[in-house]
Protein backbone atom coordinates (compact mmCIF):
# COMPACT_ATOMS: atom_id res chain seq x y z
CA UNK A 1 0.00 0.00 0.00
CA UNK A 2 2.84 2.07 0.76
CA UNK A 3 4.97 1.31 -1.77
CA UNK A 4 3.23 3.69 -4.52
CA UNK A 5 5.45 6.56 -6.42
CA UNK A 6 5.14 9.76 -4.58
CA UNK A 7 4.32 12.68 -7.34
CA UNK A 8 4.24 16.30 -6.60
CA UNK A 9 3.00 17.88 -9.96
CA UNK A 10 4.10 21.56 -10.93
CA UNK A 11 2.06 23.35 -12.75
CA UNK A 12 0.31 27.10 -12.56
CA UNK A 13 -2.87 25.77 -14.43
CA UNK A 14 -5.47 24.34 -12.06
CA UNK A 15 -7.48 22.49 -14.94
CA UNK A 16 -3.78 20.97 -16.36
CA UNK A 17 -2.71 19.69 -13.28
CA UNK A 18 -6.49 18.20 -12.70
CA UNK A 19 -5.63 16.35 -15.81
CA UNK A 20 -2.53 15.27 -14.66
CA UNK A 21 -4.12 13.84 -11.69
CA UNK A 22 -6.51 11.89 -14.18
CA UNK A 23 -3.93 10.47 -15.99
CA UNK A 24 -1.94 9.39 -13.28
CA UNK A 25 -4.25 7.74 -11.79
CA UNK A 26 -5.15 5.43 -14.35
CA UNK A 27 -2.19 3.36 -13.12
CA UNK A 28 -2.68 2.13 -9.14
CA UNK A 29 1.21 2.91 -8.84
CA UNK A 30 1.08 6.48 -8.48
CA UNK A 31 0.33 8.89 -5.67
CA UNK A 32 -0.20 12.62 -6.12
CA UNK A 33 0.72 13.93 -2.77
CA UNK A 34 0.58 17.73 -3.56
CA UNK A 35 0.43 20.51 -6.32
CA UNK A 36 2.48 23.57 -7.03
CA UNK A 37 1.53 26.62 -8.96
CA UNK A 38 5.00 27.98 -9.01
CA UNK A 39 8.40 27.40 -8.76
CA UNK A 40 8.91 28.70 -5.24
CA UNK A 41 5.93 26.99 -4.01
CA UNK A 42 7.24 23.84 -5.55
CA UNK A 43 11.09 24.35 -3.45
CA UNK A 44 9.12 24.49 -0.70
CA UNK A 45 6.72 21.26 -1.09
CA UNK A 46 9.36 19.23 -2.10
CA UNK A 47 11.33 20.12 1.43
CA UNK A 48 7.94 19.09 3.41
CA UNK A 49 7.20 16.42 1.33
CA UNK A 50 9.97 14.61 0.05
CA UNK A 51 7.94 13.56 -3.10
CA UNK A 52 9.49 10.50 -5.06
CA UNK A 53 9.79 12.68 -8.62
CA UNK A 54 8.30 15.82 -9.37
CA UNK A 55 6.14 16.12 -13.14
CA UNK A 56 6.46 19.70 -13.85
CA UNK A 57 6.20 22.22 -16.54
CA UNK A 58 8.50 24.97 -17.64
CA UNK A 59 6.27 27.97 -18.22
CA UNK A 60 5.22 29.52 -14.94
CA UNK A 61 5.14 32.61 -12.93
CA UNK A 62 7.93 33.50 -10.62
CA UNK A 63 11.37 32.26 -11.22
CA UNK A 64 9.99 29.99 -13.66
CA UNK A 65 10.56 26.04 -14.27
CA UNK A 66 14.64 25.99 -15.16
CA UNK A 67 15.33 27.75 -12.24
CA UNK A 68 13.26 25.86 -9.95
CA UNK A 69 14.88 22.52 -11.48
CA UNK A 70 18.11 24.04 -10.94
CA UNK A 71 17.32 25.27 -7.23
CA UNK A 72 15.81 21.95 -6.28
CA UNK A 73 18.99 20.15 -8.00
CA UNK A 74 21.51 22.06 -5.94
CA UNK A 75 19.45 21.26 -2.65
CA UNK A 76 19.21 17.33 -3.47
CA UNK A 77 21.59 16.22 -6.23
CA UNK A 78 19.12 12.88 -6.28
CA UNK A 79 15.94 14.78 -6.94
CA UNK A 80 13.99 13.09 -9.79
CA UNK A 81 12.65 15.87 -12.51
CA UNK A 82 10.40 14.71 -14.69
CA UNK A 83 8.87 18.04 -17.30
CA UNK A 84 5.58 17.83 -19.02
CA UNK A 85 6.00 20.57 -20.80
CA UNK A 86 3.43 22.34 -24.42
CA UNK A 87 7.21 23.36 -25.69
CA UNK A 88 8.76 20.49 -28.03
CA UNK A 89 11.51 22.54 -29.36
CA UNK A 90 15.26 21.21 -29.20
CA UNK A 91 16.62 24.11 -27.27
CA UNK A 92 14.04 23.81 -24.34
CA UNK A 93 15.01 20.30 -23.81
CA UNK A 94 18.34 20.50 -23.83
CA UNK A 95 18.07 23.56 -21.25
CA UNK A 96 16.09 21.02 -19.08
CA UNK A 97 18.31 18.45 -19.02
CA UNK A 98 21.35 20.75 -18.29
CA UNK A 99 18.95 22.29 -15.18
CA UNK A 100 19.34 18.91 -13.97
CA UNK A 101 15.92 17.25 -15.13
CA UNK A 102 15.83 13.25 -15.90
CA UNK A 103 13.21 13.41 -18.35
CA UNK A 104 10.97 15.05 -20.92
CA UNK A 105 8.16 14.67 -22.47
CA UNK A 106 4.94 16.76 -24.23
CA UNK A 107 1.67 17.63 -23.22
CA UNK A 108 0.08 16.34 -26.56
CA UNK A 109 2.38 12.98 -25.86
CA UNK A 110 0.12 9.59 -25.70
CA UNK A 111 -1.16 8.94 -22.19
CA UNK A 112 0.67 5.90 -21.69
CA UNK A 113 4.08 8.03 -22.20
CA UNK A 114 3.66 9.85 -19.07
CA UNK A 115 3.94 6.60 -17.31
CA UNK A 116 6.61 4.93 -19.06
CA UNK A 117 8.72 8.07 -18.49
CA UNK A 118 7.83 8.02 -14.59
CA UNK A 119 8.82 4.12 -14.62
CA UNK A 120 12.30 4.82 -16.38
CA UNK A 121 13.14 7.46 -14.34
CA UNK A 122 12.25 5.57 -11.35
CA UNK A 123 14.47 2.93 -12.55
CA UNK A 124 17.66 5.14 -12.79
CA UNK A 125 17.39 6.13 -16.80
CA UNK A 126 16.68 9.10 -18.68
CA UNK A 127 13.83 9.76 -20.37
CA UNK A 128 13.37 11.99 -23.67
CA UNK A 129 10.53 11.25 -25.60
CA UNK A 130 11.22 10.52 -28.96
CA UNK A 131 11.72 12.77 -31.48
CA UNK A 132 12.61 15.64 -29.50
CA UNK A 133 16.43 15.66 -30.17
CA UNK A 134 17.29 15.77 -33.67
CA UNK A 135 20.07 16.51 -35.58
CA UNK A 136 20.45 19.79 -36.54
CA UNK A 137 21.26 20.93 -39.96
CA UNK A 138 20.88 24.56 -39.99
CA UNK A 139 22.70 27.61 -41.68
CA UNK A 140 26.14 29.31 -39.50
CA UNK A 141 23.88 31.82 -38.25
CA UNK A 142 21.12 29.82 -36.77
CA UNK A 143 23.79 27.60 -35.04
CA UNK A 144 25.73 30.88 -33.45
CA UNK A 145 22.07 31.85 -32.66
CA UNK A 146 21.59 28.26 -31.24
CA UNK A 147 24.89 28.60 -29.25
CA UNK A 148 24.52 32.08 -27.62
CA UNK A 149 21.11 31.19 -26.16
CA UNK A 150 22.39 27.77 -25.04
CA UNK A 151 24.95 29.44 -23.07
CA UNK A 152 21.93 31.93 -21.24
CA UNK A 153 21.38 32.10 -17.63
CA UNK A 154 18.29 30.61 -16.80
CA UNK A 155 16.91 33.98 -15.66
CA UNK A 156 18.25 35.61 -19.28
CA UNK A 157 16.45 32.50 -20.83
CA UNK A 158 13.13 33.35 -19.22
CA UNK A 159 13.64 37.04 -20.12
CA UNK A 160 14.76 36.36 -23.59
CA UNK A 161 11.37 34.16 -24.22
CA UNK A 162 9.09 36.43 -23.06
CA UNK A 163 10.73 39.58 -24.97
CA UNK A 164 10.12 37.30 -28.54
CA UNK A 165 6.25 36.47 -27.55
CA UNK A 166 6.14 40.03 -27.16
CA UNK A 167 6.03 41.02 -23.33
CA UNK A 168 6.80 44.50 -22.87
CA UNK A 169 9.45 45.09 -20.06
CA UNK A 170 7.33 46.30 -17.40
CA UNK A 171 5.14 43.37 -18.01
CA UNK A 172 8.03 40.45 -17.84
CA UNK A 173 9.54 42.10 -14.59
CA UNK A 174 5.52 41.60 -12.93
CA UNK A 175 5.60 38.16 -14.46
CA UNK A 176 8.98 37.41 -13.32
CA UNK A 177 8.82 39.43 -9.80
CA UNK A 178 12.13 41.72 -11.14
CA UNK A 179 12.37 45.43 -10.93
CA UNK A 180 11.88 46.84 -14.24
CA UNK A 181 15.78 48.63 -14.45
CA UNK A 182 16.66 44.70 -14.10
CA UNK A 183 14.63 43.77 -16.65
CA UNK A 184 16.22 46.42 -18.97
CA UNK A 185 19.43 45.54 -18.06
CA UNK A 186 18.92 41.84 -18.92
CA UNK A 187 17.27 42.86 -22.23
CA UNK A 188 20.29 45.10 -23.12
CA UNK A 189 22.74 42.04 -22.40
CA UNK A 190 20.20 39.94 -24.26
CA UNK A 191 20.57 42.16 -27.93
CA UNK A 192 23.85 42.78 -27.57
CA UNK A 193 24.87 38.94 -27.21
CA UNK A 194 22.77 38.00 -30.06
CA UNK A 195 24.01 41.14 -32.33
CA UNK A 196 20.21 42.36 -32.53
CA UNK A 197 18.73 45.96 -31.88
CA UNK A 198 15.24 45.04 -31.51
CA UNK A 199 12.53 42.67 -30.22
CA UNK A 200 11.06 42.25 -33.30
CA UNK A 201 14.73 40.49 -34.13
CA UNK A 202 14.73 38.83 -31.22
CA UNK A 203 11.27 37.13 -32.05
CA UNK A 204 12.82 36.67 -35.75
CA UNK A 205 15.44 34.33 -34.27
CA UNK A 206 13.16 32.33 -32.03
CA UNK A 207 10.61 31.72 -34.85
CA UNK A 208 14.20 30.35 -36.88
CA UNK A 209 14.81 28.29 -33.91
CA UNK A 210 11.79 26.96 -33.64
CA UNK A 211 10.51 28.26 -30.42
CA UNK A 212 7.59 30.10 -31.28
CA UNK A 213 5.12 29.56 -34.42
CA UNK A 214 5.45 31.23 -37.48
Amino acid sequence: MNDKIKILLVDDHLVVRAGFRMLLATGDSVEVIGEAERGEQAIQLYQELNPDMLVMDLSMPGIGGLETIRRIVQRDSQARILVFSVHHEQVYVSRALSAGALGYITKNSAPGILAEAIGAIMDGQCYVERGLIKESHETEQHSDHQATIASFSPREFDVFSLLAQGLTVHKIADQLCLGHKTVANYATQIKKKLQVDTTTELAHIAVNLGMMAR
